[in-house]
């Protein structure tokens, strides 16, 4: 991207951020329901990234799909109205507006001194589980991919450290031993895990069809022996009084064969995935190449790789 163009992103950026903070709430979202239909009904290329992904979810009809997809869109554009609005949210309301199922696994581990991994999907809001966690005494580190401009990702992690979260680069130096020790002092580490960006992924079967998910979660809690507990996220109730719901799996520990333990894991943090998405896939914002089968023929994430024990 062009030097204009970075300086142009993160103009749309900025302003549009400082725009809806100052919109009245209902308006706001509503602004961003509008944006969703819109871009529903253009079938933007997100857009139908995005129903390619959740036809793989299960067997609808087109009428069903469309309108899951419409809904996708939806939710998609509300995470982005939270996430510029959040900032200026309270406490209680962060707090207030979260239902949690099966938190004792979570509390269970934390209390007996153990780290805790806790690997999910882009659904939902995780900014705002990440920000529940934080102060409900869970400080929480996590890794962000690098955007351009670089003061793009700057302010979003700035965003985020606001929140209480501990954010480092993703494929930074020292990233894996920084995450490490967060886990040996019995912290917490959360990381999207359903998409691989480092072409050196675990190959698993999501909803029936091979894909590559990262090797990060498995390979911390086995490195540490922290607890790995997969996390889906889901949305309930109309704009602006909803609701986050964080669920939590129940937790995956080590096969005792040494030689698959990567490649077991991961496919059961796939699995943990498959039963959240299935139960909320209007809330699973998968808008990008996914699973092997879509990915350019010379993808190098299509090659046989070699897995680490």
């Amino acid at each position: 991207m062009s030097t204009f163009g970075d300086r142009r992103q993160l103009w749309l950026y900025s302003t549009g951020w400082k725009a809806v903070q100052h919109m009245p709430e209902r308006a706001a979202y509503r602004s961003f329901r509008t944006i969703a239909d819109f871009f529903w009904r253009r079938r933007s290329p997100s857009v139908r990234r995005l129903e390619l992904n959740l036809a793989r979810v299960s067997k609808y009809d087109p009428d069903e799909l469309r309108e899951l997809t419409r809904l996708g869109a939806r939710s998609y554009m509300r995470y982005w109205c939270d996430a510029f609005r959040m900032s200026e949210w309270s406490h209680e309301r962060i707090l207030d507006r979260v239902r949690v199922v099966d938190e004792y696994r979570l509390r269970d581990a934390l209390a007996a001194g153990r780290g805790v991994v806790v690997p999910l999907p882009h659904m939902g809001n995780w900014d705002w589980a990440g920000a529940w966690a934080c102060l409900t005494g869970a400080p929480l580190a996590t890794v962000a991919e690098r955007l351009r401009p670089e003061a793009l990702y700057e302010r979003f992690v700035t965003y985020r450290e606001a929140l209480g979260m501990t954010v480092h680069p993703l494929g930074g130096d020292g990233v894996m031993s920084a995450l490490s020790e967060h886990l040996n002092r019995g912290g917490l580490v959360c990381l999207p895990a359903e998409r691989d960006l480092s072409r050196r992924g675990i190959p698993v079967t999501l909803f029936g069809e091979p894909t590559r998910m990262p090797a990060g979660s498995a390979m911390l809690a086995l490195r540490t022996g922290a607890a790995l507990i997969p996390v889906t996220l889901s949305y309930e109730g109309h704009e602006p009084e909803h609701r986050l719901v964080i669920r939590f799996h129940e937790p995956i520990d080590p096969p005792e064969e040494r030689g698959e333990r990567l490649v077991t894991m991961t496919q059961r943090i796939a699995d943990a995935f498959e039963v959240g998405i299935r139960a909320n896939p209007e809330d699973w914002h998968m808008t990008q190449r996914l699973f092997l089968a879509d990915l350019d023929i010379n993808d190098p994430r299509r090659r046989p790789q070699q897995v680490a024990p």
